[in-house]
């Protein structure tokens, strides 16, 4: 049991749970996107795949409801 709990608190589980987070949050902008019927390009998606930044994944989510085309995700300065 020790061991288990052990795992959880690993830097490396926290990794991992991070990087399912992230997945999690560029899947669902891109699938509002999807569902609204607004085209993704192929480097919109990868600029989403591959974001670290939850906030501006967060961001992006919202941004997605609204948007008529896919590169209005994006403000001038990127964010």
């Amino acid at each position: 049991m020790t061991a288990m709990q052990y795992f959880w608190r690993h830097p490396l589980a926290e990794q991992v749970r991070e990087e399912g987070r992230l997945e999690t949050r560029a899947e669902m902008t891109l699938n509002i996107l999807e569902w609204r019927g607004v085209p993704v390009s192929d480097a919109i998606r990868h600029r989403v795949e591959t974001c670290t930044d939850e906030d501006l994944l967060k961001l992006w989510a919202r941004r997605a409801m609204d948007v008529s085309q896919a590169e209005d995700l994006f403000d001038a300065d990127g964010s």
